[in-house]
């Protein structure tokens, strides 16, 4: 009987003294805060996996994340817009300044794909925003 109580009470202790996922997680946390803030998110987004992988369970440091997570695709979709509607402000002046009709139509095709591209880019910022805001409720 008395095996087990020391048994018991060696198990307690080696709990006791091992550190919860949140602490483990902290290193890799400082990371990601680190690439956020060099701008570098992609990487983010891509450490911010890892931690989800690696530490399940810790809810703490995951909700810290996510706020990280929510800002670097926000950062992401935002400069995404700024690129998609560069590109079609000057296809539609490539189109006005065409010579035939066949690079005419090319260049209305690719205009029509700009604009899918950048009205869905501008849902996906709308989105972020609105869980932004539900999360901050």
């Amino acid at each position: 009987m008395k095996q087990w109580a020391y048994l018991l009470l060696f198990a307690t202790a080696i709990t006791a003294c091992s550190k919860t996922e949140d602490q483990q997680a902290s290193t890799l946390m400082e990371r990601i805060q680190t690439l956020y803030s060099e701008g570098r998110y992609a990487e983010t987004l891509d450490s911010i996996e890892s931690l989800r992988a690696q530490f399940p369970k810790a809810i703490k440091t995951r909700r810290q994340a996510l706020t990280i997570w929510q800002d670097a695709s926000l950062k992401m979709a935002e400069a995404d817009v700024l690129l998609t509607d560069s590109a079609l402000q000057s296809t539609l002046i490539e189109i006005d300044q065409a010579k035939t009709l066949l690079e005419a139509n090319r260049l209305r095709q690719k205009r029509d794909s700009l604009r899918a591209r950048y009205d869905a880019m501008c849902g996906v910022v709308r989105m972020i925003h609105m869980r932004q805001k539900s999360n901050q409720e």
